[in-house]
C-alpha cells in the first residue's frame, strides 16, 4: 500500500486551493436517482470516495460521465460530473458494495421515493462509532413505508408512493436529515422534519433539490417542509466548498507558523471552528474568494478547550486535527467529543511522534510539549490520518504515515497541495518502502 513520507520543520507559504465538499458531493450525487434526467455537478473533488459512489450507483442503472481537462485549467480545480437516471434498473443495494461505503445506505430514500421499493444492505459496523440507521428507518417509515430487517438487508416498500409527514428526529442526524429530505421530494403531501440537522451541506443539498423543481423550505434550520412533487427534472448545480478540508489546511498553516491564502472557500462555513483557531493565535482575514492565515512562528500556540457540536458548533471532523495542533500549544488543553465515540484512535499515534496526551472517558487532556520527533504512525480513519500529517509537518526528521487510503477518501492531492506552499512530502508506493 502507498504510503506518505514527511520530514518535518518547513513552513507553509503559498497557495492552496479548496475542493468541493466531499459531504456534499455524496448526497448530491445520490439525488440523481430522483430524476430521468441529467444532473450536472460541477467542482466535483477528485475522491476515492466518489469514484465508488458514481460505480454503486451504476449498479442501479445511473449512466456517468466526466468532462476532460479544459485550456488553461489547473489540475487542482474540481471536475464536471454527469449522471443519469433514465431507469431504475435495480433497486438493490448488496452488502459488498454498501458495506464499502456508509453513506451508499442513503439510496434508500430516493429507490422508496422513485421506485416505492428499495433493499438495501445494512452498512455494518464503523471504526469511529456504532452509527446506527435506526433514524433512517423510523424517519421513513413515518412516510408510510413499510420496512423490514431480513438477512441483513432493509426491505423496503412503499405501494402507491411515500406519504408526507411530520419527523421529530430524536437525536440530530445529517445522514438522516439528507435522506428523508430527498425521499420527502416525491412524497404526496407535506413533510415537516424536525430538530433536523443545519449543516452547510444540508443547504447544498435543498439547493440542488430545488433547482430540479423540489419545493424545500428552511434547510440551514432545525424545521425543514418539503412539499412532494410528482416529479424532479435536471439540473446544473456547483458542488460547496470543502470546510472541512478549509479547517484542516488551516490548521496544518498554524502549526508551521506559516503563511498561506486558502481559495475558492469561505469563512462562514466553519466560523466556530476558526474562531477557536483564532484564541490559539492564528490570524484568520477574510480575501476575495477565500481566506488569509497565518501564524507568527516566533509566538507560542495558545493552548484553546473544545468540545464537538453539531453545527454551527466546532465541527467532530476537525476534532483530531485540532488535537494535533494542541500537542505543540504552551500549556495544557481539553478536548471533548460529544459526537462519535471511539474518535480518539489517532491518540496513540500522536503519541508515538512524542504528543503528550490522556484520555478520560469522551475527553482528552493534551498537554503541549516543546518538540514532536519523526515515527512510522498508522492512519486509523479519514479525520486521523491528515492529523498525524499535520504533526508529522513539524515534526523533527521523517515521518512516515501509512494506510492513506483513509486519506483519499476524503482529501484531494493533499501531498501536492502541501508541497506547493514547501512542505517536504511525498507519496511512495509500498514497493519503494521496502
Amino acid at each position: 500500500m502507498d504510503k506518505i513520507r514527511i520530514v518535518g520543520g518547513n513552513r507553509l507559504d503559498g497557495i492552496i486551493p479548496i475542493s468541493g465538499a466531499k459531504n456534499a458531493a455524496l448526497p448530491l450525487i445520490i439525488a440523481s436517482l430522483l430524476t430521468d434526467e441529467r444532473l450536472t455537478l460541477e467542482n466535483m473533488p477528485r475522491l476515492r470516495d466518489v469514484s465508488l459512489l458514481t460505480r454503486i450507483l451504476s449498479n442501479h442503472g445511473v449512466d456517468y460521465s466526466l468532462n476532460g481537462k479544459r485550456p488553461g485549467e489547473d489540475h487542482l480545480a474540481g471536475q464536471t460530473i454527469h449522471l443519469t437516471a433514465r431507469e431504475i434498473v435495480d433497486i438493490r443495494a448488496p452488502y459488498d458494495l454498501v458495506s464499502q461505503m456508509r453513506a451508499s445506505f442513503w439510496v434508500i430514500g430516493p429507490l422508496l421515493a422513485r421506485c416505492h421499493r428499495a433493499q438495501v444492505s445494512l452498512p455494518g459496523g464503523c471504526a469511529i462509532g456504532t452509527r446506527p440507521v435506526d433514524l433512517f428507518i423510523a424517519g421513513l417509515e413515518a412516510l408510510g413505508a413499510k420496512i423490514d430487517i431480513v438477512a441483513g438487508y432493509a426491505m423496503a416498500e412503499a405501494p402507491g408512493g411515500l406519504k408526507g409527514a411530520r419527523y421529530v428526529f430524536p437525536k440530530v442526524s445529517v445522514g438522516a436529515t439528507h435522506t428523508l429530505m430527498m425521499a420527502a421530494t416525491l412524497a404526496k403531501g407535506e413533510t415537516v422534519l424536525e430538530n433536523a440537522a443545519r449543516e452547510p451541506e444540508v443547504v447544498d443539498l435543498a439547493d440542488c433539490l430545488v433547482a430540479m423543481g423540489a419545493k424545500i423550505e428552511g434547510a440551514g434550520t432545525s424545521v425543514i417542509r418539503i412539499r412532494g412533487v410528482e416529479r424532479l427534472h435536471g439540473a446544473t448545480h456547483r458542488v460547496m466548498p470543502d470546510r472541512i478540508e478549509t479547517g484542516t489546511y488551516a490548521m496544518a498553516v498554524a502549526m508551521t507558523g506559516g503563511d498561506v491564502t486558502l481559495t475558492n472557500t469561505s469563512g462562514d462555513l466553519l466560523r466556530a471552528a476558526l474562531d477557536v483557531l483564532a484564541a490559539t493565535g492564528t490570524t484568520i482575514e477574510e480575501v476575495d474568494g477565500g481566506l488569509h492565515v497565518a501564524r507568527d512562528p516566533a509566538t507560542a500556540i495558545r493552548p484553546i478547550d473544545v468540545v464537538t457540536e453539531p453545527y454551527p458548533g466546532f465541527p467532530t471532523d476537525l476534532q483530531a486535527q485540532f488535537m494535533a495542533l494542541m500537542t505543540r500549544a504552551a500549556g495544557s488543553s481539553r478536548i471533548t467529543e460529544t459526537i462519535f465515540e471511539n474518535r480518539f484512535m489517532h491518540v496513540a499515534e500522536l503519541a508515538r511522534l512524542g504528543a503528550h496526551i490522556a484520555i478520560d472517558g469522551r475527553t482528552a487532556t493534551v498537554t503541549g510539549v516543546p518538540r514532536l520527533v519523526g515515527a512510522p504512525v498508522m492512519a486509523t480513519d479519514l479525520r486521523a490520518s491528515v492529523s498525524l500529517v499535520i504533526a508529522g509537518l513539524v515534526a523533527e526528521g521523517e515521518t512516515i504515515v501509512s494506510r492513506v487510503y483513509h486519506l483519499d477518501r476524503g482529501f484531494e492531492r493533499l501531498e501536492e497541495k502541501l508541497s506547493r506552499c514547501g512542505a517536504v512530502i511525498e507519496r511512495v508506493s509500498g514497493e519503494g518502502m521496502r
